[in-house]
């Protein structure tokens, strides 16, 4: 059995963009219900103090998902594996790092687990992507 036929005969490019989808969404929630804390609270998330550098880096990192919904459905298949292995494994690196980054709420400490699963769930199913020969969808097996 393949990657390609596993999951109910689902194109790959739509099983990853459906899954960078998924954590993007889990992405948000967890800093909207993180944001909601800290203004019922006045202090600052997890010990860190939300400055524009801190939330432009937090943009530049949540583009990684967003970027990744639409690339996974218009690369090519080479482009495309190892786009999804790259970001997926850059997002698990520093979603594992922030859980060590000041004090955790537990709801965080949730949506993480749950983030850094889907993220290597992404990697693994790049990773495992075979190019099927003679598909319609890529031209060249070496593009």
């Amino acid at each position: 059995m393949n990657v390609n036929t596993r999951f109910n005969g689902i194109d790959p490019r739509v099983m990853l963009s459906t899954l960078w989808i998924f954590v993007s969404a889990c992405y948000i929630y967890s800093d909207v219900l993180t944001t909601g804390l800290v203004a019922a609270d006045a202090m600052p998330p997890g010990g860190v103090e939300l400055t524009q550098e801190t939330a432009l880096a937090g943009a530049m990192l949540m583009t990684i998902p967003f970027a990744m919904i639409a690339l996974s459905r218009v690369l090519k298949f080479r482009a495309n594996r190892w786009a999804n292995i790259i970001a997926g494994a850059i997002l698990v690196v520093v979603q594992i790092s922030t859980l060590f980054i000041g004090t955790q709420e537990l709801h965080y400490i949730f949506f993480s687990a749950i983030e850094i699963a889907t993220d290597l769930f992404i990697v693994w199913y790049a990773w495992t992507w075979i190019n099927p020969v003679g598909s319609p969808n890529v031209k060249n097996l070496t593009d």
